[in-house]
């Protein structure tokens, strides 16, 4: 069975009936696995979980622009694991146009805190309203540039009781100025929700089929694929498992 098959089974609900669950202040938990599980793991999920619907389509199309400083501190920042670390991106919603700055916290109790502004196109470069928001936010002057593209197709789900997001992303591709690369063999899952001690039905459900919850950053991950000569020691264990997971 097909993707959009196993979709026809899922309730279908709209931007505005899971706007309560928008969670730009909460906890993340990421799990990686092979894109031959994810029909039956969608067929497991339906009976707990409204899948979201936009004009008709159920899978959405993002492309994401990240940035970062010259010697790569976010990067860095997120390999060496300190707190109170930053990302920087410009992400397009494909399907509504809609496009946003967004600047992401990784507090140091775990949090994951995201502010964003409505911008009308990917820039190249930022221009001063984006360097003064990207300041107001983290707090401090940085000189960032573009470092790579990653884009993907999303289908995003909210459990019945409106109490946690839940999205599969799939299609995973990436690339710089110089080089590109893909994940399309790989899914990447994440249940966003306010607190940690919450149950979730999904985390259930991937334990029973051997999928363990992972800390990822697909702009980590993509970036040691896009300049491999990259400081990645702290990367390795998640390394071996990409890899692993990549062979058909």
């Amino acid at each position: 069975m097909n993707i959009n098959e196993c979709l026809e089974k899922f309730k279908a609900v709209s931007l505005s009936d899971i706007k309560s669950v928008s969670l730009m202040d909460r906890v993340d938990v990421k799990f990686v696995f092979r894109r031959l599980k994810l029909s039956q793991l969608l067929e497991e999920l339906a009976d707990f979980y409204n899948v979201l619907e936009v004009d008709g389509v159920k899978i959405q199309s993002y492309k994401s622009l990240y940035y970062d400083t010259i010697d790569k501190g976010f990067f860095i920042a997120h390999h060496n694991n300190r707190v109170n670390r930053n990302k920087v991106r410009f992400r397009e919603y494909v399907g509504s146009g809609l496009v946003f700055l967004e600047v992401k916290l990784k507090n140091n109790k775990g949090k994951t805190i995201k502010n964003r502004i409505k911008v009308d196109a990917i820039p190249d470069s930022l221009s001063n309203e984006h360097q003064n928001y990207i300041r107001k936010i983290i707090g401090k002057d940085l000189v960032l540039t573009s470092q790579q593209w990653v884009n993907f197709d999303r289908i995003t789900f909210v459990d019945k009781m409106n109490t946690e997001r839940l999205t599969i992303d799939l299609n995973l591709t990436f690339s710089n100025q110089i080089n590109s690369g893909s994940f399309e063999q790989i899914i990447v899952a994440e249940i966003k929700k306010e607190r940690s001690g919450n149950s979730s039905k999904f985390s259930r459900l991937a334990k029973k089929m051997h999928i363990l919850p992972v800390r990822l950053s697909k702009y980590c991950m993509s970036m040691i694929y896009l300049e491999p000569n990259i400081k990645q020691n702290r990367f390795k264990e998640k390394l071996l498992l990409i890899n692993k997971l990549k062979q058909v």
